[in-house]
């Protein structure tokens, strides 16, 4: 729970440093409207000096906290009978109404960044499963992801799904891990294992290096493009409290998606739902279990 805990701390950084620059930002409008008497030419040159300050401030904070994380290298939290275990999904009470959004593929140009902005909307963090070269191509999304709390997992690094020999299979997953720890500091243990097949060599090795391998309950099908309509109709057909809906962000137009994210949101809600991570989810799992094994050690 430290791990989690010194995780979540920076990413405070990160909103103090957004809530300090709109501080700023204000005074520095204060600033400007105090000295409107002045020659255009000071007020622009007091604009920029003062906006100048805010940028470097800005980019030491966010060195600061790169450092940070790159130095502990920092992990979510996963309960021990979750590593190099398969989770298609969380055994829950039906009361506990939780659902688990989660995207693969990306990061991908323009779908990524609109996913992001719906959840930013609706203060929803998502869980997104990574593929090494896209990584590779578009480090902004994957810093953007970790800025805005969202969990990231490895996904390989090309996607393949063909038989790969133990050095494959290692290159697929170690690659994509060193690439996102050198990228975010983060070191994650969660791993999707493409189109889901678990005998072609990736999800064995993944297992035998503790990853806990995240299936899916509910398949929204996007990677087909279907109307919006029964885009939707796929997610709910089989979405049950401590589900995990398999989407993506990445790999192709998911245009379709980016149109049906914002009303699966809203369906959710209107059925009571609310929207956790993956590690999040585990961890209730996780709980949920403890407490029934110690009512039974109680009881006997």
């Amino acid at each position: 729970m430290d791990g989690k805990k010194s995780f979540f701390g920076l990413q405070k950084i990160l909103v103090t440093l957004l809530i300090l620059s709109g501080s700023m930002s204000a005074s520095t409008m204060m600033l400007i409207k105090s000295s409107s008497s002045n020659a255009q030419s000071t007020e622009n040159t007091s604009k920029v000096g003062i906006q100048q300050q805010i940028e470097e401030l800005k980019a030491t904070m966010l060195r600061s906290w790169q450092q940070q994380v790159q130095t502990k290298g920092f992990s979510y939290t996963l309960p021990q009978r979750f590593q190099g275990a398969i989770v298609d999904a969380a055994k829950l009470t039906p009361e506990q109404k939780v659902i688990a959004l989660t995207f693969d593929d990306g990061p991908w140009p323009e779908s990524t960044a609109q996913v992001l902005d719906i959840l930013k909307k609706n203060q929803i963090k998502g869980t997104f499963f990574l593929i090494g070269q896209n990584v590779k191509n578009y480090p902004g999304l994957v810093k953007r992801e970790i800025a805005e709390g969202q969990v990231i997992g490895n996904h390989t690094w090309h996607h393949w799904y063909q038989f790969l020999n133990p050095q494959a299979a290692a290159y697929e997953i170690d690659h994509t891990a060193d690439l996102i720890y050198q990228l975010t500091g983060i070191k994650t243990n969660l791993f999707r294992p493409p189109g889901g097949i678990m005998h072609n060599g990736v999800a064995s090795y993944a297992r035998n290096s503790k990853y806990a391998i995240i299936r899916w309950s509910s398949d929204s099908v996007d990677y087909s493009r279907p109307a919006v309509p029964k885009l939707i109709n796929n997610v709910f057909r089989k979405a049950k409290p401590g589900g995990i809906v398999l989407m993506h962000d990445g790999g192709g137009n998911r245009s379709k998606t980016v149109q049906a994210l914002p009303e699966i949101i809203a369906n959710f809600r209107k059925q009571g739902y609310r929207f956790v991570t993956i590690p999040e989810l585990l961890e209730m799992q996780d709980k949920d279990q403890k407490l029934i094994a110690n009512k039974k050690t109680v009881q006997n």
